[in-house]
């Protein structure tokens, strides 16, 4: 019986398998729009992972990456004795949590209030302005917040002037630098974060909305009810994902707003390790740094979604 059994399991096992590559060779077109995607990952992020072994090594040219003795952790003992590690630790995960706490409900906010406008001309005006920030470069952006933060001709200190306050050098102030950079970046993102919730609101049977109107349920209490746990499993996945990147600031705005006067609360660590290990040419130190800096970040993702699993049923692993 147990011979038949699994005479059985191999046959079906076969039939599943052919089915399988049948099914590939049917529809090769549609892999085929992977094959990008596959390629750009694995010469950018597979390919460099050759590269993690510097973090060990002291580094010599001439003997490339493979030749190059190893030192054990002492890059990594050279980090954590540095007189500037925790600052960046604190400025990397300040910047990081003050993003996440301040940016992540609003977009479910903007969501929420457009899938409720009753005027469908109005909630595109809202929407064309709310996406149009994100589509900006970083480089304009920066541009933008100096020039309405300029102390002698931009708008913010005009208006503190007429009001009869002294005018504020904000980008030189190192406390106003977290501020500005959160809620600039909120400004940018907030409409096109808004995208998900939108599909996920747009997921929610409408015959449930009507059911709650006729059993006389209000507009806000249809939103408490029914939009937010339906948008709850999108954003319990979003706010894993988040949280998985604490350690990881924006590279390009926070070097581009950084200036001599406000260093002390605008150096992360990827602005660190642009400047030590490229600029300075100490490659296997920012290797370390980095490194450092991402088993951090996946440290965070599993442990904030073994904390969801505990709560609920939608987590990322």
């Amino acid at each position: 019986m147990a011979i038949s059994d699994n005479k059985y399991d191999n046959s079906f096992k076969r039939r599943s398998k052919k089915l399988k590559w049948r099914l590939i060779a049917e529809n090769y077109e549609l892999y085929l729009f992977l094959v990008p995607a596959l390629l750009y990952i694995i010469i950018f992020h597979y390919i460099p992972i050759y590269g993690i072994q510097l973090a060990f090594k002291k580094y010599m040219p001439l003997h490339g990456i493979w030749g190059s003795p190893w030192v054990g952790f002492q890059q990594f003992e050279m980090l954590f004795n540095s007189p500037s590690f925790w600052r960046l630790i604190r400025n990397t995960v300040w910047l990081s949590l003050y993003s996440l706490i301040a940016g992540f409900p609003l977009p479910i906010i903007l969501a929420l209030l457009l899938q409720h406008l009753p005027n469908a001309l109005f909630k595109k005006i809202v929407q064309m302005i709310s996406y149009a920030p994100h589509f900006i470069s970083v480089v304009v952006i920066v541009g933008m917040i100096n020039v309405l933060l300029a102390p002698n001709s931009g708008v913010i200190n005009h208006l503190l002037a007429i009001l009869g306050f002294e005018r504020i050098y904000f980008m030189a102030k190192p406390e106003f630098f977290p501020s500005i950079y959160v809620w600039s970046g909120i400004w940018q993102r907030l409409g096109f974060g808004s995208i998900i919730y939108m599909a996920a609101l747009s997921g929610i049977s409408q015959q449930v909305h009507e059911a709650a109107i006729v059993d006389g349920a209000n507009k806000l209490q249809r939103i408490w009810y029914i939009d937010i746990p339906g948008i709850i499993p999108t954003a319990i996945i979003l706010l894993i994902l988040n949280a998985g990147n604490i350690m990881s600031v924006g590279f390009e705005k926070v070097l581009l707003m950084q200036n001599p006067l406000n260093m002390s609360t605008a150096e992360v660590i990827s602005t660190y390790v642009y400047k030590v290990g490229l600029q300075g040419g100490r490659f296997e130190f920012g290797t370390a740094v980095g490194l450092f800096n991402s088993l951090v970040n996946a440290f965070l993702l599993v442990l904030v979604n073994q904390i969801a699993r505990s709560y609920s049923e939608n987590t990322l692993l």
